[in-house]
């Protein structure tokens, strides 16, 4: 988690999409398939960007197939099911794929290989964590405004690299916190990510939302995060 597979979605989907006759991003399949009628609620979102925005009422998921197929015929599209951990969330959407028109094109970012495998999903791409080189640069711009440390701060570069293990994610969120505070708070936040396993990223990034002072910021950060 957060080594950027929705971020290389995203971007090449907004690189490509008018390339298509019909595109749709379905975010966060996961979370939505697991609701009540969740996987409805992707079709129905899904068969609304391939018709223009029209409200579709389906009544089950075979139906919601079934209509997907008439939605997707004789149309080259743009697919992208970002965060997807069962088979099931893939049959619901495109698991009819023989029926999309020759040129389509599905990306499905997951953090289950064995899941695309078993689907036969014929390309399939490693997104790699940050180079120490890419981890310094990009911490960087988040805690000082550019591509490379303030002098007094180089000591602390190396352990925070180490700890953050090449996640932009990490880098991005402990980056942004540090930004403009004393080496005093520095160097107690690496006190703290040294007790934390590096399995364990959201630990680390609950240290930055300690970071907020006021509890009115707290609130709203968590409602920024849920939607």
């Amino acid at each position: 988690g957060g080594v950027g597979k929705t971020t290389i979605a995203k971007y090449a989907f907004n690189s490509y999409f008018e390339s298509f006759e019909r595109s749709s991003f379905l975010y966060n399949v996961r979370d939505f398939s697991e609701s009540t009628d969740g996987l409805i609620y992707l079709q129905k979102q899904f068969l609304s960007d391939i018709l223009d925005g029209r409200k579709i009422g389906i009544q089950s998921v075979e139906d919601g197939i079934n209509q997907i197929k008439s939605a997707v015929y004789g149309k080259r599209v743009l697919i992208v099911l970002d965060d997807v951990d069962e088979v099931d969330q893939l049959a619901a959407i495109v698991g009819m794929r023989d029926c999309f028109y020759s040129g389509s094109k599905i990306i499905v970012t997951t953090r289950h290989i064995e899941l695309l495998r078993a689907c036969e999903i014929e390309l399939i791409d490693h997104v790699q964590k940050l180079s120490i080189g890419e981890s310094v640069e990009l911490f960087s711009w988040h805690a000082f405004g550019q591509d490379h440390p303030v002098e007094n701060y180089t000591k602390f570069l190396t352990r925070i690299i180490e700890y953050c293990i090449g996640c932009p994610l990490a880098l991005q969120v402990l980056g942004s916190s540090l930004s403009g505070k004393s080496l005093v708070v520095w160097e107690s936040t690496l006190k703290k990510l040294e007790v934390i396993p590096n399995s364990q990223l959201s630990k680390k990034l609950q240290i930055s939302f300690e970071f907020i002072q006021d509890d009115h910021d707290k609130s709203l950060f968590l409602d920024i995060a849920c939607f």
